[in-house]
């Protein structure tokens, strides 16, 4: 368990599948994540066996509320690349329908993550892919100081039109240089 003021992180356990599945679910939700399609029990379940509990290059959290131990969202790192010491970061906030919340549960998931992801696992990047309608996910990104990497033009086919996506970044030389890591 990784412990901050509002939240703390934990794993991810069967009694989480079914509620985290809801909220990936919504359409509001789903139109920001890679897999667009609606995600059944099956589904849920072999990306929970295959990736969070199976693939040692995904670390998945589940994100909770340290007042009341309810669960919040999840978080994590897929696609780690033990190499080049970098990984793919994924985040959402479930509860209340927030997506990224005006509390600060999803800020500070990502400052214990990130102090994880760089002091434990010794990553030296951690990246990630937005679409440029996720306002919520860039403002927040880039407080946390992200840095736009790229743009890939017309990446992203949703509601009858393509939209470009951002590749941003987080260094570790960039994040120690913070006051908030």
């Amino acid at each position: 368990m990784i412990t901050g003021e509002k939240v703390y992180l934990t794993t991810i356990e069967n009694e989480d599948l079914e509620v985290l599945r809801q909220w990936r679910n919504q359409p509001e939700y789903r139109k920001y994540f890679r897999e667009y399609r609606e995600i059944s029990k099956h589904m849920q379940e072999t990306w929970y066996q295959s990736k969070v509990i199976g693939d040692p290059n995904t670390i998945m959290f589940a994100i909770k509320n340290k007042a009341t131990n309810e669960l919040l969202g999840c978080c994590g790192l897929c696609y780690i690349n033990w190499i080049n010491r970098h990984g793919d970061l994924s985040l959402y906030i479930g509860w209340e329908n927030s997506y990224i919340d005006e509390l600060g549960f999803a800020q500070e998931a990502c400052r214990l993550l990130f102090n994880y992801g760089f002091s434990e696992l010794n990553l030296n990047k951690v990246w990630t892919e937005i679409y440029e309608f996720d306002h919520k996910k860039y403002k927040l990104y880039h407080s946390l100081g992200f840095h736009d990497d790229g743009l890939l033009r017309q990446q992203y086919f949703h509601d009858g039109k393509l939209w470009d996506s951002y590749i941003l970044s987080l260094l570790r030389k960039d994040w120690k240089s913070l006051s908030i890591g």
